[in-house]
């Protein structure tokens, strides 16, 4: 597990690698990312970055974890930042070792996370020869990176490691990737750390228009029926708390999306909970009703929208808040667009903003929600996953951090399982990666060593990362593992029952391993339950186990995620399943 640096210490390790003795490029990387405060770098070493390993080499002051495949080193970054906030880094030769972190930057790009990928690259003398392990990594990433470099000379190596940090980490966040030739992590030069960045041309907005956030205040005192729609946007710019207190000033429900949950208290008698394809009846019926839209870091994702021309029909008017002005209009046409941070947008709002006139509508979507829960018909002799992240959440009061894989799995946790703070809850949004649970978890969890953090996971998605158990039993990485086996690609099932009328295709997973002897031969405590005594009493043991724990749930093959919207359908045509 990491070890802490204490602030004293630090200031002493900034100014002892801020020295300008001359260094090879290899050097200056490590100094430039232990300046950043990088706490762990997550990789996997290959000939074209042999000379960064072996500077790592006897040296106290950095960390590094060897996973086990180069996309549980991306997605074990990926946990890492969206839990902390700050710049994951991860780091892969060249070739197959930077190709296989391709999915992974993909994952980070569409949900928005920061990130520095560090790729080797043959010699520069050899470039564009098919070279041994050669390959164009930064045209392949070109669609799925903010930006990229590629080091040609070692000079350039200290601003450009401080250009990707700021870039990662500013405006809306994403992955970049700096690759560096083994030639160039050889050479020599003397180290030199700009203190501050300038690039021409890239300025994001963070400051909004006050016109437009008093556009936007009008509208809502004018507003009856207002809902906010609250993005991942809300948890990436720390404005959970100014979201609060905007949200009790005005008086305006709240639905959060998939990325959003966490920002905003799933107590709050203003929270609706989920809207879109698996959302609660009150989040999709408030959506559709509503004659005030405020979208605030929110994309409008298809799977929020489902049918575009059918969403929000009787909103008189949209507010769409996002730091990314290409995301404005693009799906959702604004009458108040915002450019801006969120939490900047929120402080300027906040002295200004009244309630609204929602008291009757508060009563409405309250009942909504009263009424239509979500629910499932539980059982005495089937093991339901419901009842199992229902029981999670019971036993960790909601203080857990929560990773995901993909899949009905998913779904289950972001509706059963209620989140109190920003940042404990963490899976693939738009990508949809299956094998980023687990990893991920690591990440977080490396982050935050003494909290608890929970990996629900498939037993499909599972079996896409399960040589990372390694680097917990090694490390004693104490990540809770949770594998909701329904021994099927359960959210393929549920789709080819639904919509393709009972035609299951390529689906079974019967073949798969014991998930318990398999945790076994890595050094890792496996349980097992098939009921809900095994179940409270397995899972009670984990928890009380230090260390990592895989606790193997069987649950019923045919259950389904309720409701469900399907494709070509608006959001208030749900299929509310067996409960109704």
């Amino acid at each position: 597990m990491i070890v802490q640096t204490t602030q004293k210490s630090k200031e002493q390790l900034h100014k002892e690698l801020l020295q300008p003795d001359v260094v090879t490029g290899s050097e200056m990387l490590l100094r430039s990312l232990l300046l950043e405060d990088v706490d762990c770098v997550f990789g996997y070493p290959g000939g074209a970055v042999l000379y960064i390993y072996d500077a790592m080499h006897g040296n106290p002051n950095f960390n590094h974890l060897l996973t086990r495949h180069e996309q549980g080193a991306i997605h074990a970054a990926d946990g890492y930042a969206r839990s902390t906030g700050k710049v994951g880094v991860c780091i892969a030769t060249s070739g197959p070792g930077a190709t296989n972190l391709v999915t992974g930057i993909a994952t980070a790009y569409m949900d928005s996370v920061p990130l520095v990928v560090i790729t080797g690259n043959v010699a520069t003398s050899v470039i564009g020869t098919d070279a041994f392990q050669e390959a164009d990594i930064t045209g392949i990433t070109m669609p799925i990176t903010k930006h990229s470099y590629l080091v040609r000379d070692v000079n350039d190596l200290p601003r450009v490691i401080k250009e990707a940090f700021h870039i990662a980490s500013t405006g809306r966040k994403g992955p970049v990737l700096i690759d560096i030739p083994k030639d160039v992590s050889n050479a020599k030069a003397a180290f030199y750390y700009p203190e501050k960045v300038e690039i021409r041309g890239y300025h994001p907005t963070v400051q909004p228009n006050k016109l437009q956030v008093d556009r936007m205040l009008e509208a809502i005192a004018e507003a009856e029926r207002p809902v906010i729609l609250a993005g991942g946007g809300v948890v990436y710019s720390d404005a959970s708390k100014e979201l609060l207190e905007f949200v009790e000033k005005s008086r305006i429900p709240v639905t959060t999306t998939l990325l959003g949950l966490g920002g905003f208290p799933s107590a709050h008698e203003l929270w609706l909970g989920m809207p879109g394809m698996h959302g609660t009846y009150a989040s999709n019926q408030a959506l559709q009703n509503c004659d005030l839209l405020i979208g605030i870091g929110a994309r409008f994702d298809d799977r929020v929208t489902m049918k575009v021309d059918g969403f929000a029909p009787k909103a008189k008017k949209i507010v769409h808040i996002d730091v990314d002005p290409a995301e404005i209009g693009k799906i959702v046409e604004a009458t108040i667009p915002c450019v801006g941070d969120v939490k900047a947008v929120l402080q300027m709002a906040l002295p200004k903003v009244k309630p609204s006139r929602s008291e009757a509508w508060i009563k409405e979507v309250t009942e909504n929600k009263r009424s239509r829960p979500l629910r499932y018909k539980d059982s005495d002799t089937e093991l339901k996953p419901q009842y199992v992240i229902e029981m999670i959440h019971e036993t960790t009061k909601g203080e857990a951090i929560v990773t995901t894989d993909v899949g009905q799995h998913q779904m289950w946790a972001a509706q059963y399982y209620k989140f109190n703070h920003p940042r404990s809850w963490i899976t693939s949004g738009g990508l949809g990666t299956m094998g980023f649970g687990f990893p991920s978890a690591i990440g977080a969890q490396v982050a935050h060593p003494d909290r608890l953090v929970v990996s629900i996971n498939g037993d499909g998605g599972m079996q896409m990362c399960s040589q990372e158990l390694a680097i917990c039993a090694i490390n004693k990485i104490p990540v809770k593992i949770v594998v909701i086996n329904n021994q099927v690609l359960g959210m393929v099932r549920q789709w080819q029952e639904i919509i393709y009328d009972n035609r299951y295709s390529h689906i079974d997973l019967a073949g798969s391993p014991d998930f318990v002897k398999l945790a076994e031969a890595y050094g890792v405590k496996g349980l097992r339950a098939t009921n809900k005594e095994e179940a409270r009493r397995a899972w009670q043991e984990a928890l009380d186990t230090p260390g990592p724990v895989l606790v193997e749930f069987f649950v019923r093959k045919g259950e389904n995620v309720y409701p469900m919207v399907t494709q070509g359908s608006t959001i208030d045509e749900m299929i509310m399943g067996d409960s109704e």
